[in-house]
C-alpha cells in the first residue's frame, strides 16, 4: 500500500506543491548564496533535523489536554490518504498518533478537503491541523504553528551517466536545466544560476520527460516529489540527486508545522516538546525512513 501511495504521491505532490498555501511565491528580496558545499556526498537516507539538542524545550503542563482532535487532508499521499479500510493513514497521521502517545493523551484524526482545514480549525471543529500546511505570511495571519517538522527542499536531478557531480553556478555555466514554469524553482535558478540555460516546461511531467530524453542536462524542482519519482517505476532508474538540498526560506518557505488556533500556546508548546522528544528518541527518524526510502535531503 505504501509503494502505491508513493507512486501516486509523485504526481499529487508535484501538483499540490504549486498551489497555495503549500508553496511560497517567488520572492522579491535579494537572495542568499547557494548553500551547496563543494564535494558534498549524497546520502540517500538523510533525515531532516530541525531541533537543536542544546535548546531542549521544557515539558509543558499537559493536565489541561485530555484529547486532541487532529484535522488532516483526504488525498495527499504519502502524507495523508485513506487506507484500505477508509481510515486516515500516511506520514502526517502516523506522526500525529506518535505525538499523542508521547503526550499520553487520546486523539482523533479526521480527514477533510485541504481548502477547508483552516476554516474548520478556526471554527473549533478540530484542535490542530497536521496536513503539510506551509507556514507563510498568509497562513500565519490566521493560525499559529508549532516548530517545523519538515521542509520541502529544492534539488537538482541528473542522469546517472552525466559527468557533472558537484553543483555550483560555475559548474552549470552553459548547461541546460529543466524547470516548471512560474515556480519558485524557476525564479531561484534565474537569480542564482545566471549562466545556466534554463528551459521552462508547463508541467513537472514534461520537465522529467525532457531529462529522460536527454534534451536537458539537469532537472531542478521540488525534492519530495522528485524523491518519489526516483524511487518509482516511471523514472526507469535513470537518474539521481546531485547537489543540495536547497532550503532558502525566501524561495522555498519556512517549513511545515502543526497549525493550532491563534494564541493556543498551551497546545503549540506541547507539540514542540513532543516533536523534540520524538526526534531525540529516534522515533521521528524511523518514521521518516519508512516513508522516504530515497530522502529528498540526501
Amino acid at each position: 500500500m505504501l509503494a502505491a501511495a508513493m507512486a501516486a504521491g509523485a504526481s499529487a505532490v508535484a501538483t499540490a506543491q504549486q498551489s497555495a498555501p503549500r508553496a511560497p511565491a517567488p520572492p522579491s528580496a535579494t537572495p542568499a548564496e547557494p548553500s551547496e558545499p563543494p564535494g558534498r556526498l549524497v546520502n540517500p537516507t538523510a533525515v531532516p533535523g530541525f531541533w537543536d539538542p542544546r535548546r531542549r524545550p521544557e515539558r509543558p503542563d499537559l493536565s489541561r489536554i485530555s484529547v486532541i482532535r487532529f484535522l488532516t487532508e483526504t488525498d495527499y499521499p504519502p502524507f495523508n490518504f485513506a487506507g484500505p479500510d477508509g481510515a486516515p493513514t500516511g506520514f502526517n497521521v502516523d506522526l500525529a498518533r506518535m505525538i499523542c502517545e508521547e503526550m499520553k493523551v487520546a486523539c482523533t484524526v479526521q480527514m477533510r478537503r485541504f481548502d477547508t482545514l483552516i476554516d474548520a480549525l478556526t471554527k473549533n471543529q478540530g484542535d490542530a491541523v497536521i496536513a503539510s500546511l506551509a507556514e507563510t505570511p498568509e497562513t500565519r495571519a490566521r493560525v499559529d504553528f508549532s516548530d517545523p517538522y519538515y521542509r520541502t527542499p529544492a534539488r537538482f536531478v541528473a542522469r546517472h551517466d552525466f559527468d557533472v557531480k558537484v553543483i555550483t553556478p560555475q559548474a552549470l555555466e552553459g548547461r541546460t536545466v529543466a524547470v516548471v514554469a512560474g515556480t519558485a524553482h524557476e525564479a531561484y535558478l534565474k537569480t542564482l544560476f545566471t549562466e545556466a540555460k534554463v528551459r521552462s516546461y508547463p508541467t513537472a511531467e514534461a520537465a522529467r520527460a525532457a531529462l529522460m530524453k536527454r534534451e536537458v542536462d539537469f532537472l531542478f524542482g521540488d525534492g519530495i516529489s522528485l524523491a518519489f519519482w526516483l524511487n518509482g517505476t516511471s523514472s526507469a532508474g535513470c537518474c539521481e540527486f546531485r547537489g543540495g538540498p536547497y532550503l532558502e526560506s525566501r524561495y522555498f518557505g519556512d517549513g511545515v508545522g502543526i497549525a493550532v488556533r491563534k494564541n493556543n500556546d498551551v497546545l503549540r508548546r506541547a507539540f514542540n516538546w513532543a516533536l523534540f522528544r520524538l526526534w531525540e528518541s529516534g522515533r521521528f527518524t524511523d518514521l521518516w525512513l519508512r516513508y522516504f526510502p530515497i530522502s529528498p535531503f540526501g
